[in-house]
């Protein structure tokens, strides 16, 4: 590869930058289209046994130097495509990617392909896996609550010294089908992706999810206490309507403390001209008027979509006068608001060459007339 390919990029301005990411992006969507197409010829005619392959996936991966992961999404498609060939246009156009086509390619029919093809185009995973949940439903799974097993003698070198004896159980809760599960304990050393479950989400059917999560033994005891306290309400103990409580009832919690909800409302008092604080008043209208999502909008009128990590923003800054008001305050995500921060005052320094300033500073400017040090000045 030409070095200048790797060192032009640097040497781009902004909007340069941007839009020759977005036909980067346009161009390898096609590319990727195209050699699907002739993946699927090639496997049609099967020339790699003749080139000392059993198999496309042994082909993909030795001869294309593709990864397991990557190989595996380009014979999908290349496959799905031979019986549905609209699915290469939707691909070089970026209407639907190779997640998509992974996804859907055991539920499409010769009856039902466009309308599925179509109603998963330009959709997330998630929305994907919603789509397939409402074609193909899947039945409630149980609720249960059970401890992992413990690993086999193989698995076990030997006990650490001094490891406590309690172990870890498994709680397996489902809303409308969510499943916790537990742990080894933890005194005998595994590697990380055997000590614990990955955490899943998965639609089931509309409006049915199955939830995996691991707890511990504390989270295990809170569940069968609550079970017992609520009898009266749930007698079957159903875990998805606990946690369904729970997380209602922290929900509640958190937006008292973080935005200041509440149902009675208190008169303002106001605040001091010039203090950072933001009223509760201003807090609850701000959270209701942006919907609990960040409030940065692009120039090209696109809204970020971020619901985590939300900060109270000065539209003008405290530093310059800006007041604690609701036309003055919106959400940011944490990214934007210093990224917004950034744009009006400037690149933040980062902290080991402010650090090493101030020392160098410090030791320049020596003892002052009086004998004593002189510190840092302030910045102004």
């Amino acid at each position: 590869m030409d070095p200048e390919i790797l060192t032009a990029p640097a040497r781009l301005s902004n909007g340069e930058l941007l839009a020759r990411v977005e036909r980067l992006a346009c161009d390898e969507r096609g590319a990727t289209a195209v050699l699907v197409v002739h993946l699927a010829v090639l496997d049609e005619r099967r020339l790699y046994l003749g080139e000392g392959y059993s198999s496309l996936f042994s082909y993909c991966t030795q001869v294309l130097r593709f990864s397991e992961h990557a190989a595996y999404g380009r014979i999908e498609a290349a496959r799905t495509g031979r019986r549905f060939p609209v699915l290469f246009e939707m691909l070089g156009q970026g209407a639907i990617n190779l997640t998509a086509v992974c996804m859907l390619a055991a539920h499409l029919t010769q009856d039902n392909h466009g309308e599925l093809l179509a109603a998963a185009s330009h959709k997330s995973k998630r929305q994907v896996e919603d789509l397939i949940a409402r074609l193909r439903p899947k039945p409630a799974v149980p609720a249960t609550v059970r401890k992992l097993p413990d690993p086999p003698p193989s698995a076990i070198p030997t006990r650490l010294a001094g490891a406590p004896a309690n172990g870890q159980e498994d709680v397996v809760a489902r809303v409308e089908g969510s499943e916790t599960v537990g742990h080894v304990p933890p005194q005998w050393p595994r590697s990380p992706a055997a000590t614990t479950r990955p955490a899943v989400v998965e639609p089931l059917a509309p409006e049915r999810y199955r939830v995996q999560f691991t707890a511990g033994p504390e989270t295990c005891d809170k569940l069968r206490l609550a079970q017992d306290l609520l009898r009266h309400q749930i007698p079957d103990g159903d875990p998805a309507k606990i946690f369904d409580r729970a997380l209602t009832a922290l929900l509640e919690n958190l937006a008292r403390h973080k935005f200041a909800t509440t149902d009675r409302p208190r008169e303002s008092r106001g605040g001091a001209t010039g203090s950072r604080h933001i009223p509760s008043h201003v807090k609850r209208a701000v959270w209701l008027r942006d919907g609990g999502r960040c409030g940065f909008v692009a120039r090209n009128g696109r809204r970020c979509d971020a619901r985590g990590f939300l900060e109270f923003h000065h539209v003008t800054p405290h530093a310059a006068g800006g007041e604690p008001t609701a036309a003055n305050i919106q959400l940011r995500c944490r990214a934007h608001n210093h990224y917004e921060a950034e744009l009006y005052f400037g690149p933040r320094e980062p902290l080991a060459a402010r650090e090493a300033r101030v020392s160098y500073s410090a030791t320049r400017s020596g003892p002052s007339c009086s004998g004593s040090p002189r510190g840092p000045q302030a910045p102004g």
